[in-house]
């Protein structure tokens, strides 16, 4: 017998999710400044849980419409050419129209080891804003993996505005468990330089993105037209909730800046 029956049940968000999470992207109260540079702003927020980091951020798109910032938030295969920092990521399943399960791994700065999350994803578009939430939970198919941290996110996603045909704003408020205690260091470097610069490269990636999309498949768009989805259907009673308690937990906190190798250099920026 397993203990999977035990965990937490899995609850697809609603309406009133998706509108409690606009609320906290728009909302300055409990948030503190970090970086306010090149029109994007990242805010943090002190948690009482000194392990889960909170971060909100910030960036006007000029010249791109709030339908191609979504798009390609929503678009794997694009995402591969843009995303220097992904390492692997695939659909495993849909629960409704719109809310699918998804694995997707990513580098950690050297000398931290790199982290994996599964995550259940929802999407809505909302009249002029468009939003995509997502949040950990486990699928007895995909257990953590050896080489990875298998990360923890309580909440994640994007909120999408519209500022007329051609311009808009994209926020991304992240409330993660990265497992492991941090370095302040890291936590520092995450608010300064890594979250700026990966908001810059959704934005770089959104203007290219519709010239590549008139080249591949431009007609499939399963986020959009749902008989396009061909992904197995999964039942939200197969999955728990991913509670961090059930995750072995590594300390990194004594990681030094300094055996940091080169891991600054983006290879897309060459």
């Amino acid at each position: 017998w397993s203990s999977r029956g035990l965990g937490m049940p899995v609850q697809i968000p609603d309406d009133s999710d998706f509108s409690s999470f606009k609320d906290q992207c728009l909302s300055p109260d409990g948030w503190t400044s970090r970086y306010s540079k090149g029109g994007v702003t990242v805010w943090t927020r002190d948690q009482e849980n000194q392990t889960v980091q909170k971060l909100k951020m910030r960036i006007v798109c000029k010249d791109v419409a709030a339908e191609t910032l979504y798009d390609v938030l929503h678009d794997t295969s694009y995402r591969r050419k843009w995303d220097t920092n992904m390492i692997e990521t695939y659909d495993i399943g849909r629960l409704t129209v719109n809310a699918d399960v998804g694995y997707y791994s990513w580098k950690c700065p050297s000398p931290l080891k790199n982290r994996d999350f599964v995550t259940m994803r929802s999407w809505l578009p909302l009249g002029n804003d468009f939003l995509i939430i997502n949040s950990s939970v486990k699928h007895p198919q995909h257990p953590p993996k050896k080489n990875f941290v298998r990360a923890v996110s309580l909440l994640t996603g994007y909120l999408i505005q519209s500022d007329g045909a051609s311009c808009s704003t994209l926020y991304y408020l992240t409330q993660v468990d990265p497992r492991g205690s941090l370095p302040k260091w890291v936590v520092n470097r995450v608010s300064q330089f890594v979250g700026p610069k990966a908001m810059r490269k959704i934005y770089k990636a959104s203007l290219k993105y519709p010239d590549w999309k008139r080249k591949h498949d431009p007609w499939v768009k399963p986020w959009m037209f749902p008989e396009q989805n061909m992904l197995q259907n999964i039942s939200a009673s197969d999955l728990t909730l991913q509670r961090v308690e059930s995750l072995e937990n590594i300390d990194e906190s004594g990681v030094s800046e300094e055996k940091r190798q080169n891991s600054d250099k983006d290879p897309s920026s060459t």
